[in-house]
């Protein structure tokens, strides 16, 4: 699950890229509103923390913006703005939640997993395919009840694969939102990864489309 977070101070930029990389998240940055604009337009993410009190362009232009554009990945608004017409400036124009600074990264990472599972279409917390289970809010993964040491890699992989099945999901696709900007993003590393995947989870889950993608069967779950 890949992550952009649009926030003009370094500091809080680098608290919470460390947060969000400790969950496991893929993250890209961006310092100012016209680069946001332009991330936000070009690539995949599953979702996007946005500061309002931004330079070049502000955080309520470029949500605007993004929505205008038919781009529905979900927001989360992020700003020292506490009052109430500010909030619900921002859920008007589009935001699926909003975070006040100073704010707990727990908060944060429950507010991410609340909008990216309503936007993938699942309920809980709690993902399965078959014997296969992610409790993402411990990021614990369980195949038959036994615990399983994952990569931070082979976590995304899988937590995408849950938050989408019976949907097949191209290579393409897999490196959009599994990889950060700038790493090892091409075909070879995803089949690579999906193998590596394969062999720790032990169980025929991921299933190959030939010229198309992976995909795990609806029906495993």
């Amino acid at each position: 699950m890949r992550i952009l977070v649009v926030e003009d101070e370094p500091r809080i930029a680098a608290d919470i890229r460390t947060g969000l990389e400790r969950a496991h998240y893929a993250v890209d940055e961006a310092a100012d509103g016209e680069t946001a604009w332009f991330r936000a337009g070009t690539e995949d993410y599953d979702a996007i923390v946005l500061d309002l009190g931004l330079p070049k362009l502000d955080g309520l232009t470029v949500l605007k913006r993004l929505r205008a554009a038919d781009i529905a990945t979900p927001v989360l608004i992020l700003t020292a703005r506490d009052g109430w017409r500010d909030k619900v400036e921002g859920i008007d124009a589009g935001a699926d939640d909003y975070l006040a600074k100073p704010f707990q990264m727990e908060e944060m990472l429950a507010r991410l997993r609340a909008i990216t599972r309503r936007a993938a279409g699942q309920s809980s917390a709690i993902l399965r395919a078959g014997p296969v289970e992610i409790d993402t809010r411990t990021r614990l993964v369980t195949v038959h009840g036994t615990a399983m040491t994952l990569s931070s890699l082979e976590y995304r992989l899988l937590a995408y694969f849950l938050h989408h099945p019976g949907r097949v999901l191209s290579q393409s696709e897999l490196i959009e939102h599994i990889y950060e900007t700038g790493s090892d993003r091409d075909t070879n590393a995803i089949e690579a990864l999906v193998a590596r995947l394969r062999r720790k989870l032990g169980v025929d889950l991921i299933e190959t489309r030939r010229g198309h993608g992976y995909l795990i069967p609806d029906d495993a779950r």
